[in-house]
């Protein structure tokens, strides 16, 4: 992918922008090429920092469940840096090398439990119709409190937008994070 937007320098910006990279580099363990091409609006980015961190960082989702549905939303919006960013922390959270993969597959994959499937199902049906249909509202709130239910539907919608502009800006992946499995 050929970058319509540069990325920022990784030093020597700015005072204001510096701050906002160093800052932002220093939580995400490497997903510099993001944060270095949403920079060229540093007002953007100041104000993304603290709502993206709060879902990523300090949600109230377990960080396994957040990963899939973060993994879901970025196969679905064809986001492969998103995918490989998020492989990688998903593996932090518990998920294994088959489970990231099978993420491809979708809910109708008969090796997930239905709890598995259920998130996987609310990315695809907030991705689709933007919103939840009652059978799978119901699952979830029977497994989820307000809290958690907010979560679930703005972090599908933050991922989708991030993809957008991920996909749109070409902003390649770091050296060495993956993209997309190879599915055969």
């Amino acid at each position: 992918m050929t970058p319509r937007l540069d990325p920022l320098p990784a030093e020597g910006n700015p005072p204001e922008i510096q701050l906002l990279l160093d800052g932002a580099a220093g939580s995400t363990g490497g997903a510099a090429n993001i944060f270095r091409t949403l920079a060229h609006h540093p007002g953007v980015l100041r104000r993304f920092l603290p709502f993206g961190g709060k879902l990523l960082f300090g949600g109230r989702l377990p960080a396994r469940d957040r990963e899939l549905l973060i993994l879901r939303t970025a196969w679905n919006c064809g986001s492969d840096y998103e995918w490989g960013q998020h492989a990688r922390i998903g593996r932090l959270a518990g998920l294994t090398d088959e489970e990231i993969i099978r993420v491809a597959a979708g809910p109708g994959e008969p090796a997930w439990d239905e709890a598995d499937a259920e998130l996987l199902r609310a990315a695809d049906e907030l991705l689709a119709d933007h919103r939840l249909g009652e059978p799978s509202w119901t699952a979830l709130a029977a497994r989820f409190g307000p809290e958690e239910l907010i979560e679930i539907i703005l972090l599908v919608g933050n991922y989708a937008m991030l993809a957008g502009f991920l996909n749109t800006a070409g902003v390649e992946r770091e050296p060495g994070v993956e993209g997309f499995p190879e599915l055969g």
